[in-house]
């Protein structure tokens, strides 16, 4: 693989890794956000990043609202189409168990609809006024805790060192690249000369 091949592949890689930690930073405050962690490899075309949501658990914080649930292990709440981990639940006008973006909570019986007086129990059974009404999934170990919600595993400090750590990898490369074509472009201006 050619010089500057390898130090495009740098620069791709470092703009990668300031791109994952970005988004984490940008997620600093967002409930039940996972920080995604970048990793680099090594390729025959050079060096490549991916990322992936790590599976640590995020602190949780009590809130006293009925509907606010907080996941203690891994799995996700089904909402509309999507899966999150935000669990700030709220009831619309007509019942049904809501996230801030108005998707419905789902259960096994599809979505969750409540008078104000539900709750919902540790292993995901929805009661109303006694009466199981439906269960939201969890995998096996996971429990639910009502009226708290997980905060971001996101540690503001690192993610910003990650983002400098990122930028300075990103111009070193930059710089070596511009060093290897100045010097390329040197030698075939003395062979000019020389023949």
């Amino acid at each position: 693989m050619d010089a500057l091949d390898w130090m495009g592949s740098a620069m791709r890689a470092a703009r990668a890794q300031l791109d994952v930690a970005a988004q984490n930073l940008a997620n600093v405050s967002t409930d039940g956000y996972r920080r995604a962690a970048a990793h680099v490899s090594l390729t025959l075309t050079g060096l490549a990043v991916g990322s992936r949501s790590t599976d640590e658990q995020g602190a949780v914080r009590t809130t006293g609202r009925r509907f606010d649930l907080a996941l203690l292990g891994p799995g996700s709440f089904r909402v509309g189409g999507a899966t999150t981990r935000s669990g700030a639940f709220t009831r619309d006008r007509t019942g049904l168990l809501v996230d801030d973006r108005r998707r419905p909570l789902h259960g096994t019986h599809g979505p969750i609809r409540v008078s104000a007086d539900a709750k919902v129990e540790a292993d995901g059974t929805v009661r109303d006024h006694g009466r199981a009404v439906d269960r939201i999934p969890l995998p096996a170990g996971t429990h639910i805790l009502a009226g708290a919600l997980e905060t971001s595993t996101v540690n503001a400090i690192s993610e910003t060192l990650s983002i400098l750590t990122a930028q300075r990898s990103f111009e070193t490369a930059q710089k070596t690249l511009l060093a290897v074509d100045a010097t390329r472009e040197k030698a075939a201006n003395d062979i000019a000369r020389i023949t």
